[in-house]
């Protein structure tokens, strides 16, 4: 058997894009209807083959909860009759992985989990007091030394969920939000999101504290990815088993994170090869710009004891302590002050370096911006005997900040970088600040503040996909749904969270899930068996997994317009046993298909497919190490 979740809605309450009025789309229409002469269901619902199916029950507006009379919101305006937001056939679908026989058994497995006595099992936390020795210049405790902190107590987590001994393969971009003063306390908590084969994903958790006002600060996030290493046998880690709302959340999308990491170079690569980036290279004044060889810095580290973990490898902290050393060196050299740290971009662990080994870390300003500047690092490794051959082990970039007394950033001098080599990190330093911002735009803003249609391109492509599968999933592992409704074992969930309004169905039916995964992906294929899909045009197949798809729908709700929409569709296999296979749809905007009189533009922020083969075991498909 498999486990479907059918078609649902994730709508802001009371708005539409932008503020918009709501009239802007329509009011929702019954979920899609299949032939009605598949024979493994009764009439309300149809099975697409052998092990899954699709609800084709019409959702009417009374089967949803109603609420006090206010302010208009989603589920007022359903309730009256008129048009929501974003609701309509192409919109959230989903399931959770344990059946939910009732809204109180979910709610008391919930309580449970977050009850007094439950701690994550590999949990690790570190409080260090900061001392005149762990801070820089201004007083402040050096991003080098709390690097040092946050590599620590994550290898400990690693460690304790591995039982062997861990190093650090990367870690992830990080931002920081405060800075922290001499005397006050860092509090850093670490675990284990998810583990893979060998490998497994690390949350890491900064906030600082004062102790005399008892105030505390989060200062920054970050995910950093372990390998577990043991010399004899091969690892296999064990699988994490997450039982609060946030481990289950962090546990669903942390397969999408790791994909997004490996397709991160390609993503430069593509964005430098098929997108204009926009500079003022040649525009600028060359007698005000400071050349790039100006900021260079190469130094020399020897590893030693101190310096290595007990296995002899150079601990991956102390590494990222050094690399931050060198470039705060390189930005001084350009704006001739004393420059903040405000972010990291991916730390790369290619090798390992051991205890004798010479490390010469390498830093220059690739690129400055107007308040900004990008300095890149990277790292080699070698031995005495063999100092003419390298291995690079490791590079990084940063961007830093010069503040003023009032903490406002100040104008930096442009780079004039060298011909050759220098121009190509110049313009690659340009593309990573467009991704950075697509990412933090896309990525890390909170969902109320993203619009329910985002620009599509190229260079953002990366991070609208993680969001569109992130999204869903993170919807899916929420724990306070509540049951609405039950029909022939066809069941209603509702969720009012924020200013959203969400719902699901879930039922179990006959169909091969590889099977139903085939024909639900292909968006092409819906007018088929859907009466609200009028037409579908593909606009263009991304990649294998990601595609673009115009929609028509035919006029609903008294209009007499038909509706159309512009759709990023992507679709995910399952990485490992209990993954769902999943089929994430969300609005996007493209200049090719701009609203037209003709029809009305819809919209849908969060909606999709979330299906889980039931009894048998999964096959299992390409899993990460």
């Amino acid at each position: 058997m498999c486990r479907l979740g059918s078609p649902g809605c994730r709508t802001r309450a009371g708005e539409g894009p932008g503020g918009a009025e709501p009239s802007r789309n329509s009011a929702a229409p019954p979920p899609p209807r299949l032939p009605s002469a598949c024979p493994q269901l009764p009439a309300s619902g149809c099975a697409l083959g052998r092990r899954t199916g699709l609800v084709s029950e019409p959702l009417h507006a009374d089967s949803l909860p109603r609420r006090p009379q206010r302010a208009p919101s989603a589920s007022a305006l359903h309730a009256a009759g008129a048009e929501p937001p974003i609701l309509w056939g192409l919109a959230s679908v989903f399931s959770s992985r344990t059946s939910r026989k009732s809204a109180s058994r979910a709610g008391n497995d919930s309580a449970m989990a977050d009850g007094e006595g439950y701690r994550n099992p590999t949990e690790v936390q570190m409080s260090q007091l900061v001392l005149p020795c762990h801070t820089n210049q201004r007083g402040e405790l050096s991003v080098g030394q709390l690097l040092k902190w946050i590599d620590t107590t994550a290898c400990l987590s690693a460690e304790r969920h591995a039982g062997c001994p861990c190093v650090t393969a990367s870690m992830d971009d990080i931002y920081f939000e405060h800075t922290i003063s001499v005397g006050q306390v860092v509090n850093i908590k670490a675990k284990v999101n998810r583990a893979f084969n060998s490998s497994m994903e690390v949350g890491i958790q900064v906030a600082s504290e004062d102790l005399c006002s008892e105030k505390q600060w989060n200062v920054c996030k970050a995910l950093a990815t372990f390998v577990a290493h043991r010399e004899i046998t091969k690892v296999k880690l064990k699988q994490i088993t997450p039982r609060t709302e946030e481990e289950k959340m962090e546990h669903s999308v942390a397969a999408e994170r790791r994909r997004m990491r490996l397709v991160y170079a390609d993503t430069i690569k593509d964005l430098l090869a098929n997108c204009a980036i926009q500079d003022d290279l040649e525009s600028r004044d060359c007698g005000h710009m400071v050349p790039a060889e100006k900021t260079r810095v190469e130094s020399v580290e020897l590893v030693l004891p101190p310096h290595a973990n007990h296995q002899g490898n150079t601990f991956g902290g102390q590494i990222m302590a050094w690399m931050e050393n060198v470039a705060t060196i390189a930005a001084s050299r350009l704006c001739r002050a004393h420059p903040t740290l405000k972010a990291i971009e991916m730390f790369h662990f290619r090798g390992p370096s051991q205890v004798g080994d010479r490390l010469v870390l390498k830093a220059i300003v690739n690129n400055a911006f107007k308040h900004s500047m990008e300095v890149g690092v990277c790292v080699e490794a070698y031995r005495q005997q063999a100092e003419t051959h390298r291995r690079h082990i490791n590079s990084a970039f940063m961007t830093f900040v010069v503040l003023d007394a009032d903490d406002q950033p100040q104008l930096l001098p442009w780079i004039r970088p060298q011909p050759g080599d220098g121009e190509r990190r110049y313009r690659e330093a340009s593309a990573r600040k467009k991704i950075r911002l697509d990412r933090k735009y896309i990525v890390s803003c909170k969902q109320t503040e993203v619009p329910l249609s985002v620009p599509w391109d190229p260079s953002n492509q990366v991070y609208l996909s993680y969001n569109n599968v992130s999204s869903l999933r993170m919807l899916v592992a929420k724990d306070n749904w509540v049951l609405s409704s039950e029909i022939n074992q066809v069941r209603l969930y509702t969720l009012e969270d924020d200013k959203f309004l969400s719902f699901h169905m879930e039922m179990v039916v006959h169909v091969d899930a590889a099977q139903a995964f085939l024909l639900l992906s292909d968006l092409r294929r819906r007018p088929e068996w859907d009466k609200h899909y009028r037409s579908v045009e593909l606009v263009q197949q991304v990649d294998e997994d990601d595609a673009i798809y115009h929609v028509t729908s035919p006029a609903l709700g008294g209009h007499t317009k038909p509706q159309d929409f512009v759709i990023l569709a992507s679709r995910r296999k399952p990485c490992d046993n209990g993954d769902p296979y999943v089929i994430a749809l969300r609005s996007v905007t493209l200049p090719t298909h701009q609203e037209t009189p003709e029809y009305r533009r819809g919209e849908t922020l969060c909606s999709g497919f979330c299906f889980w083969r039931e009894g048998d075991q999964l096959t299992k498909g390409p899993t990460p190490a």
